[in-house]
């Protein structure tokens, strides 16, 4: 539990949030909010460098993690709805930083109130969200970073838990990687699509209406196999659920 009431909240946005779906970055800010939060966006972020970072480019990620830090140097926490940009954050950036006298100790500090949401909302502010109803069943597929980097498991979980008339199936292989892996599916796209589609196989078996999860890359890559393959599953992130705003076009069928 917060131990500061009504803390200043820096609300990291990310990129495919902030290009693909924005509904997901208001979703972050309605339940930080409701969690009794003060949530701002600051303007100076852009990317959390995982792809340079994953390519190897140390240059750029370094250079983009510094903005980063100086721009939210000033909140009591940052808060992001990525488990992967989060554990870019948390791990990478004091890793890259451990060098530089003048950044080591502030990529320290900014990694120690570093949170992805779910696990924020549960480990730090202790929030279950209220008058939440959702007639439909759903699977939940577990995040590669998020979970191995973070230990996001429980938390989402517990949150969804309190949504009425919700029917969480257990999804097989639902720890298993989804063959996004951001710069990987590029570079082997052969091996991503047999992932993919193996992913895609487990989730139809559930029957689920929803497929649930935290990160809006590996949502759009199970999204578009799903629909190739014509399944009738909508995909979804667990906040936008959270929040109550999943009646809308899930992700995949904007436009």
């Amino acid at each position: 539990m917060s131990g500061k009431p009504n803390p200043r909240v820096g609300l990291f946005v990310t990129c495919l949030v902030d290009a693909i779906r924005p509904q997901i970055g208001f979703a972050a800010i309605q339940l930080l909010e409701e969690a009794g939060c003060t949530v701002e966006v600051p303007q100076a972020q852009t990317c959390c460098g995982q792809p340079a970072f994953n390519s190897g480019d140390n240059r750029d990620t370094e250079r983009l993690a510094r903005q980063t830090i100086a721009a939210f140097e000033g909140f009591d926490h940052v808060v992001l709805p990525s488990g992967s940009c989060a554990a870019t954050m948390v791990h990478g950036w004091p890793d890259l930083l451990a060098g530089d006298p003048d950044w080591a100790a502030r990529a320290k500090a900014f990694a120690a109130k570093t949170h992805e949401i779910t696990s924020f909302l549960v480990d730090v502010m202790g929030y279950a969200p209220q008058g939440r109803r959702l007639d439909a069943s759903a699977t939940y597929h577990d995040s590669c970073s998020g979970l191995r980097e973070l230990g996001i498991a429980g938390q989402p979980r517990a949150l969804l838990s309190h949504v009425e008339g919700l029917r969480m199936r257990g999804l097989e292989g639902n720890d298993v990687c989804c063959g996004f892996g951001g710069t990987f599916c590029v570079k082997y796209s052969a091996i991503s699509n047999g992932i993919v589609t193996e992913k895609a196989e487990a989730v139809e078996k559930t029957g689920a209406d929803l497929l649930l999860a935290g990160d809006l890359g590996c949502l759009m890559n199970m999204a578009g196999k799903l629909h190739r393959r014509g399944a009738k599953t909508r995909c979804f992130h667990t906040i936008e659920v959270l929040a109550g705003v999943a009646s809308g076009p899930a992700i995949g069928e904007e436009g």
